[in-house]
């Protein structure tokens, strides 16, 4: 255990000097800008890079909790060596244990057996009557479970970094944009039959799973629980209409945050049925934020227009699967542009400038009215090179500085 203990204190105190950098300062009033609709040069967010292929993501301590944070610590050193326009906070955060979470079935995954392999999900809803089987979840902390974390992680490296205790609901990101659930609770290709053949049942399951999902939000911010260490917008969640995030300052209102949501198992939905469906259930959940984040992997092309409905929408994903220039032209400087190439153009299977410049270069001017940033995400493997994603933030700045003149 002291061993662990070494290990986290050496990372902690490397990782506290990265976030006192000056360089921290810049990234974030570039982010509060862009994010406010004002004119910066597209910005670069590196999302994901093929961690457990690096040499540096290799662990040592022993105990789960410490081995953990370890992973975030050692995370974080490599991401920053990348140099791309990510903001790394001076904290780290420990998120509450929930007494009550998931809607009182089971959803069983079949693996494949192959390391990293797919799964397949036994789909809990399989009947209209089985709804009945649902419940409604609530908000509920294990206070105890959660104060013996907070306080380990605090007598380890507590007086090295702030330890920021996260409270917000369970139900929250990917648990709490309906979509998700949805597609495990149902199944994607059962609720997309349903539309046609069982309309007013699924109707009755999404407005369920809307309403549960508002209660445990409310009930949330009831409790003081939603706090500024919550804005979620899939970047950097700054913004001028907004409080900037910050560790352990709870009791505030959904109003003052950001949240991301998304609908990735209505890929194949035609915007009326993605409206219909799931928009208008996500709606209720989205007005009492303060400003959204729509959209992760799904193609959104032809659905800008039915997701203008959103009052408080700022940010839209691109997504590798999207018409560029088509989402660009009905965007326009309306809202930011989460523009996001496809990994395995950019990284994942060889490294060829000439591929990546002309698809940067012609993306790029297509977005030239556009408040366009550029992240880089779901990035499964680069051939286990550990300087290829430095590479790509390196040549992406480049092309950027020739296009955007």
């Amino acid at each position: 255990m002291n061993n662990d203990k070494t290990i986290l204190r050496d990372l902690a105190r490397r990782y506290a000097e990265i976030c006192t950098n000056p360089a921290q300062k810049i990234r974030r009033d570039l982010w509060r800008r862009h994010n406010s609709l004002k004119d910066t040069r597209p910005l670069i967010y590196v999302r994901a890079f093929a961690w457990p292929e690096m040499p540096e993501s290799k662990c040592a301590c022993k105990d789960p909790l410490f081995r953990q944070y370890e992973d975030f610590f050692r995370c974080r050193l490599f991401w920053d060596s990348l140099n791309d326009d990510s903001v790394f906070e001076p904290w780290v955060t420990v998120p509450a244990v929930y007494r009550r979470r998931g809607w009182g079935v089971e959803i069983t995954r079949h693996y494949s057996g192959e390391a990293g392999g797919s799964f397949k999900i036994d789909y809990p809803l399989k009947t209209p009557e089985d709804l009945k089987k649902l419940v409604v979840p609530g908000h509920a902390i294990d206070e105890q479970q959660t104060a013996a974390n907070v306080e380990r992680l605090q007598e380890a490296i507590g007086d090295l970094i702030n330890i920021n205790l996260d409270r917000a609901p369970f139900y929250w990101r990917w648990s709490g944009d309906i979509s998700t659930y949805l597609g495990h609770l149902r199944g994607i290709e059962n609720f997309m039959a349903d539309m046609y053949d069982n309309p007013a049942w699924l109707h009755s399951l999404v407005e369920f799973l809307s309403a549960a999902i508002l209660k445990v939000h409310a009930e949330a911010e009831a409790a003081g629980d939603w706090g500024l260490g919550s804005h979620e917008n899939q970047a950097m969640p700054y913004a001028e209409e907004l409080p900037d995030p910050a560790p352990n300052v709870n009791g505030v209102q959904r109003r003052q945050l950001w949240v991301f949501m998304a609908a990735q198992e209505f890929t194949g939905v035609s915007p009326a049925m993605h409206d219909e469906f799931l928009l208008r259930y996500q709606l209720p959940i989205l007005r009492r934020f303060g400003l959204v984040a729509y959209g992760c992997c799904e193609d959104l092309t032809r659905k800008i227009d039915m997701l203008r409905q959103i009052p408080n929408l700022r940010r839209i994903a691109v997504a590798p699967s999207a018409n560029v220039a088509r989402c660009a032209e009905q965007i326009a400087r309306d809202y930011v542009m989460s523009y996001r190439p496809s990994p395995a153009d950019m990284v994942s299977y060889g490294f060829d400038t000439a591929r990546i410049r002309n698809i940067i270069s012609r993306d790029l001017q297509a977005c030239r009215r556009c408040h366009v940033d550029i992240t880089l995400k779901d990035v499964e493997t680069v051939e286990k090179d550990p300087d290829r994603i430095r590479r790509w933030v390196q040549l992406t700045r480049e092309i950027i500085a020739d296009v955007w003149r």
